[in-house]
C-alpha cells in the first residue's frame, strides 16, 4: 500500500524564494507519485508563520492552480518551531507520513526518496543529517558543532548535525501531539518519542533566493531555548560552582587567619576587589540561569495555545468539509 505523504513547509516572509522552491517540491511529489512510491493524495502543505509580505497570497495562488498545494496561515508570527508543529498536527489525520523541510531550498530535496525508502523498511523516524558543513562559514560551522557537543554534554538526546529535515510516521505524529509544552525544540523532542529510527545523509546547498531569517540573535535564542527545554544540567552546575567557590573561600579564610597570626598581612585592596567582582559575577550569572528556567515555568503554567490558525486555502477547506 502506497503511503500518503505530506511535505510540510514552514514559511516566513518567503515571497522571493517561494515561487522557485514550490516548483522543486511539486516536481519531487509528482515524481514519487508517478513511480508509485507514494499515493496520489499526497500534498505539499505550506504554513505561513504570520508573514508581512505576499507569502500567503502566493500560497493561495499555488493552491488554486494545483490540488497538490495546500496551505494554512497562522494568526501571527509564532516562530519556526511552532509553525512547523502547526503543519505537522494539521497533516497528522490526513496522511501516513510527513516530511518537514525549510522553504529556502538548501536541504537536498532528493534525500526525500531515500527517506521514503527507509520508512518502507520499517522506520517511523528518518532524520536528515548533514554530511558536511562546507557551505557554512567557519564561524557558523564552529558554533553549530560546538552547540551540538554542548547539548550532548548536558545530557540531551539529540542527533548530531540534524536540524528539522525529517520524516515522521503518523503514529509518531499522534505521540508528538501529546507533548503539550509551550517552549518547543522539536530536534530534542522527537528523539524522546522513541520508535525505530534511522538517518539519511545529504549535503546542504546555498539558499535559492532571498535572505536568511535566522540571524545570529535568533540562532542564540533558539540555542538557549534548546538547552533549557531539554536539560536541567545548568541548574546542577550552579550548585557545583557554588560548592567550588565555597571551598576556595574556606581555604582563603584559613590562609587569611594564618597570615594574620604570622604578621605577613599587607593592604589588599586589589585582591579583595577581584574576589568581590568574581563572586558577584557568579551570583548574577546563577540568578540569570534560574530566571531563564523560572520564565519557562511561567509560560508553561499559563498553558497558552502554541499557535492559532487564522485561515486555510479554499481548496483545502473544501476538502476538509
Amino acid at each position: 500500500m502506497r503511503p500518503i505523504l505530506f511535505i510540510v513547509v514552514p514559511c516566513y516572509n518567503e515571497e522571493e524564494v517561494l515561487p522557485e522552491s514550490s516548483r522543486l517540491f511539486f516536481d519531487k511529489l509528482v515524481a514519487l507519485i508517478d513511480r508509485n512510491e507514494i499515493a496520489p493524495e499526497s500534498r505539499v502543505l505550506f504554513v505561513d508563520d504570520g508573514s508581512k509580505d505576499s507569502t500567503w497570497k502566493i500560497i493561495q495562488s499555488l493552491s488554486r492552480e494545483d490540488k497538490h498545494f495546500q496551505g494554512v496561515s497562522l494568526s501571527r508570527n509564532r516562530g519556526h518551531q511552532n509553525a512547523l508543529l502547526a503543519g505537522l498536527l494539521e497533516a497528522k489525520d490526513k496522511c501516513d507520513i510527513t516530511i518537514s523541510i525549510d522553504c529556502d531550498g538548501q536541504d537536498d530535496i532528493d534525500a526525500i526518496d531515500e527517506m521514503v525508502a527507509r520508512y518502507k523498511e520499517g522506520n517511523d523516524v528518518v532524520y536528515g543529517v548533514r554530511s558536511d558543513r562546507s557551505s557554512d562559514s567557519f564561524f557558523k560551522r564552529f558554533t553549530a558543532e560546538s552547540y551540538y557537543h554542548l547539548l550532548r554534554f548536558l545530557g540531551a538526546d539529540i542527533v548530531f548535525n540534524h536540524a528539522d529535515y525529517r520524516l515522521l510516521s503518523d503514529r509518531v505524529l499522534y505521540e508528538l501531539d501529546s507533548f503539550k509544552e509551550v517552549n518547543l525544540y522539536l530536534r530534542g523532542i522527537v528523539p524522546l518519542i522513541g520508535f525505530s529510527s534511522t538517518s539519511v545523509y545529504y549535503s546542504r546547498k546555498e539558499r535559492i533566493a532571498g535572505e536568511t531569517h535566522y540571524p545570529l540573535a535568533r540562532m542564540l535564542a533558539l540555542a538557549m531555548n534548546g538547552i533549557t527545554s531539554l536539560s536541567a544540567e545548568p541548574l546542577r552546575l550552579i550548585s557545583k560552582i557554588g560548592v567550588f567557590i565555597a571551598i576556595i573561600s574556606f581555604i582563603g579564610v584559613i590562609w587569611s587567619i594564618v597570615e594574620q597570626f604570622t604578621g605577613n598581612t599587607v593592604a589588599g585592596w586589589a585582591s579583595m576587589t577581584c574576589i568581590i567582582c568574581f563572586v558577584a559575577g557568579v551570583q548574577l550569572l546563577s540568578i540569570g540561569i534560574l530566571g531563564e528556567y523560572i520564565g519557562k515555568i511561567y509560560l508553561e503554567v499559563k498553558g497558552r495555545p502554541r499557535f492559532i490558525i487564522k485561515e486555510r486555502t479554499k481548496r483545502y477547506e473544501e476538502q476538509a468539509k
